[in-house]
């Protein structure tokens, strides 16, 4: 029965959790020193965390989530160029204009072929639109085309999300289509060779050099063979300028097809260019892991609550080796998972409930710790109450607010809600839903298995100095040091806001643990049957 909208049967509040703000600092400035490398996986930076986060648990008396081990094994491919891949457009017709696009500034590109060399030559180029195929919405933009053979170039977002009409798609909430993934998924079902996602920072909400850190290095795969269509020859971004000049020198008017492709009934234009590129890789296959530790339940010892963060970061630039520290994504989530470990630990009476802490590898290069996880459980999903994810945690003053990203999602709200209360606090959505946060993180990887999930963080309502400067700050963060080598600890951060969070992180898994049920996603969510699929599973 949903809970969303409801309020869970008040009780008093669980015991203090006695978070050590000196010791939350201490992990903090560790994982994002320089003796951690940038936690890539498959280097010695992820050999050092994770020997950290298992001398941590095992010292704080946690049981190992995996046998008799910490770990769980993630086997991945690294595919690593050994120059930069060159991407060069031209026109049609016959000795036509040759553009080359710049590695780094115009575009950036790679491929998922399992391959040490990739060719992609003389492959038009379609305007797609959004490049979304939504049967339930009436929408088709790969419609009267057969893009076998060439390059998809593909707006980011969907039309309800950038504001064209909010009744189309899930409005203002950016929906699964519209997110990066899908559209190069979709590219790869519909057969194109090539498929290029153009880079807008108002649309996104990044700018274009985090993409470059991002995507400009060594990629990560799950090693396992992937099933279903074989991938394009090349994947990649357009920077927004650059994509613009291509479009002008096609003599296609940019805003015009940007605006039409946001309404209904769309066609695919061609764009009378060719499109050209190379890229030479290494491959290198090698076992990752994620790190799990368990609480045991006192009573309902074969119900799992679940908290995560991922350890990885980007490591160290492709040029000039500077390191990337990743302090708030996520050193802060899983200095919190260690606290929340310390503070469940010391609970008395334990939880009944068991709780496990999981700090999952390769978030950064598409959630695959976590997929991992789910396609290869170490506790039964079916029996596993809810995944509560640790990203980014608040840098910064307490807040009136929380931030709920899976807002109206699931039964979680209402838990959620009423650990909110307990420090006098207000539960919100998302203030961006356009972004699609809820999609970047860990959380996304339960919650298509069917595992209520989300992710809560203090808002932008801050206690002293109000909303305007809550929300400048986080908008500085992802303009400034997001994915950048200045996101570093620095001592004068104020984390106040990230121990009342964690102290709220703390409640609501105290109320999901003293319960019996097991919460739901909304009926109207696109998890919920999935959901439904697994506990009967379970009950059979």
């Amino acid at each position: 029965m949903l809970l969303a909208g409801c309020s869970v049967t008040p009780r008093a509040p669980p015991p203090s959790t006695d978070i050590d703000e000196d010791a939350y600092r201490a992990d903090v400035r560790r994982l994002a020193s320089d003796e951690f490398e940038g936690r890539r996986p498959g280097t010695v930076g992820e050999d050092k965390t994770a020997a950290f986060l298992v001398a941590r648990f095992r010292a704080l008396g946690l049981k190992p989530g995996n046998g008799d081990s910490f770990l769980q094994a993630v086997p991945l491919l690294e595919a690593q160029p050994t120059s930069a891949p060159t991407l060069t457009i031209a026109a049609a017709a016959p000795a036509g204009a040759v553009r080359p696009l710049v590695f780094g500034k115009d575009m950036v590109v790679w491929t998922q072929r399992r391959t040490p060399e990739v060719t992609l030559a003389s492959s038009e180029l379609v305007f797609v639109g959004y490049g979304i195929v939504a049967p339930e919405y009436d929408w088709n933009d790969y419609a009267g085309i057969d893009v076998h053979g060439k390059t998809v170039v593909v707006l980011l977002s969907d039309p309800g999300a950038v504001g064209a009409d909010s009744k189309l798609f899930r409005g203002r909430s950016l929906s699964y289509y519209g997110y990066p993934t899908y559209k190069l998924e979709e590219a790869a079902r519909q057969g194109a060779s090539g498929v290029l996602l153009i880079h807008e920072a108002d649309v996104v909400g990044y700018p274009w050099d985090a993409v470059v850190n991002t995507y400009g290095g060594a990629r990560l795969q799950l090693a396992a063979e992937p099933t279903g269509p074989r991938q394009p020859e090349i994947e990649g971004w357009l920077e927004g300028t650059a994509a613009r000049s291509l479009f002008a020198a096609a003599s296609l008017d940019y805003k015009a097809l940007r605006a039409a492709a946001a309404r209904p009934g769309f066609k695919a234009v061609s764009m009378g260019l060719r499109a050209d590129a190379t890229l030479h890789q290494t491959l290198r296959n090698f076992n990752s892991v994620n790190v799990v530790a368990v609480l045991p339940g006192s009573k309902r010892r074969h119900d799992y609550i679940l908290y995560s963060a991922h350890w990885d970061h980007l490591g160290r630039a492709a040029l000039g080796g500077d390191i990337y520290p990743g302090a708030v994504d996520d050193a802060t989530g899983v200095a919190g998972l260690l606290q929340l470990a310390q503070s469940f630990r010391r609970t008395k009476p334990p939880p009944e409930r068991s709780i496990v802490f999981i700090a999952f590898t390769g978030e950064e290069d598409g959630l695959l710790g976590s997929q991992y996880y789910v396609d290869n459980p170490l506790f039964p999903l079916a029996d596993t109450v809810a995944d509560l994810n640790l990203d980014r945690l608040h840098v910064g003053g307490p807040t009136r607010d929380v931030t709920d990203i899976a807002f109206g999602q699931s039964d979680l709200d209402a838990y959620l809600r009423d650990a909110a209360t307990i420090q006098g606090r207000e539960l919100h959505a998302d203030p961006h839903p356009e972004a699609g946060e809820f999609f970047r993180s860990d959380d996304f990887s339960f919650a298509k298995a069917g595992v209520p999930a989300l992710v809560a963080f203090g808002g932008d309502d801050d206690s002293a100095r109000g909303p305007a400067f809550g929300a400048a700050q986080r908008a500085d963060y992802y303009a400034h040091r997001w994915h950048r080598t200045s996101d570093a600890y620095a001592e004068d951060w104020d984390v106040r806001g990230a121990i009342e969070d964690l102290t709220l992180e703390y409640h609501l898994g105290m109320r999901l643990a003293q319960t019996r049920r097991f919460p739901n996603w909304a009926k109207t969510s696109d998890y919920r049957a999935a959901r439904e699929r697994s506990r009967e599973s379970a009950d059979d």
